[in-house]
């Protein structure tokens, strides 16, 4: 079963719990009825308008690509509030208390206020989050993370030289992208060259995600050339400053294995300060072993609509935020730059990390 199919099974069976959920407390209006049929109509067309606005692009096709999505995530996002208030619901009844009155009206406030907050988090710019990281004996510099910005149809072209223009602010001596930088849709070239447009002192470093293997290794390796990345896949550069740089592909979708990455990192010098890029914060053990001071990654989006982090957790123990591998080795895990499919953010925002990299605290 492909995986949206998966999906919209799973989401069918979210939206008939919500309707069951507004007849228990409404059974005078008659949602019996729309909780079985609205699911059926509702998944049919998201997953036709998801289909079509994969070929085809366009003002109209955006907007529809945001209806589609965002019915979905607010889906996800309702159901749980649902659930919640359902168990409570049953608790309440085994204790004879007369809450239905009170949850009922309490709940739907609950979905309103969720649904703005995940919308707003959606549309909002991703903040700048300002971390400092100490490597002992490392030149000192500063570095802006882009990790899964997923630009396309579902990220204007407007909005991501906007968030470029706030991260030039910032006056970074290097960029480090991390994957899932472009998916499919107009104006490709555009985007790159806003990316390209970036002025840094040692240049814009970059690995590549999954999404760039699913929408074409040829067309991402082309993206990569025109936004002025120096691709690193398995490889190491180092900075004019003594840095060392380690890209590897994507871990997962490349097949990276741990012995591979234990020879790379077998051909840096421990002596000098190393920083390790990879999209999918997978192989930690490996880099702690070799007493990596920092490694980069993203991938998560921090499960972008809570409770997703939760389950997320699950398959990634690192899911956001600074983290000590090992007596001398870190992972930083962002939580992207902006969305993946889903156009909303709940309690889960959007940033641009700037690393401030220190030797000494």
């Amino acid at each position: 079963m492909s995986f949206f199919a998966f999906a919209s099974l799973i989401l069918l069976c979210m939206q008939a719990t919500i309707g069951l959920w507004f007849y228990f407390l409404f059974p005078v209006i008659g949602w019996k009825t729309p909780a079985v049929l609205s699911p059926l109509v509702m998944t049919a067309l998201m997953y036709l308008t998801i289909g079509y606005t994969r070929t085809h692009y366009g003002t109209i096709e955006s907007l529809l690509y945001f209806l589609a999505y965002a019915y979905g995530g607010l889906v996800f996002i309702v159901f749980f509030i649902v659930a919640a208030f359902a168990l409570l619901q049953g608790f309440c009844a085994l204790l004879h208390l007369p809450t239905k009155s009170v949850l009922g009206p309490v709940s739907l406030g609950c979905i309103v206020l969720a649904c703005i907050l995940s919308l707003y988090g959606g549309r909002g710019q991703p903040h700048i989050k300002h971390i400092d990281i100490v490597i002992p004996g490392a030149p000192e510099m500063t570095a802006a993370i882009i990790s899964d910005s997923h630009l396309g149809v579902g990220v204007s072209l407007a909005r991501w030289q906007k968030a470029l223009a706030r991260l030039q602010e910032q006056n970074p001596d290097a960029v480090w992208v991390l994957g899932d930088v472009f998916e499919y849709g107009a104006n490709r070239a555009a985007y790159a060259q806003a990316l390209a447009n970036v002025q840094t002192k040692y240049g814009t470093f970059g690995v590549l995600g999954n999404h760039e293997y699913y929408t074409g290794y040829e067309n991402s390796l082309e993206f990569y050339r025109q936004a002025g990345i120096t691709l690193l896949e398995n490889e190491i550069h180092t900075l004019p400053n003594g840095l060392q740089l380690i890209g590897v592909k994507d871990i997962k979708t490349a097949r990276v294995t741990a012995t591979q990455l234990d020879q790379l990192l077998r051909q840096t010098d421990p002596a000098h300060a190393r920083v390790l890029l990879s999209h999918q914060p997978s192989l930690t053990d490996t880099a702690a072993h070799h007493e990596l001071p920092l490694m980069l990654s993203g991938h998560t989006h921090n499960g972008q609509i809570f409770p997703f982090n939760f389950f997320v957790r699950m398959v990634y123990p690192y899911v956001y935020g600074l983290y000590q591998m090992g007596p001398k080795s870190q992972i930083y895990v962002t939580s992207g730059m902006f969305y993946w499919g889903v156009p909303l953010r709940f309690l889960a925002p959007a940033e641009i990390p700037i690393l401030h990299i220190k030797n000494h605290a």
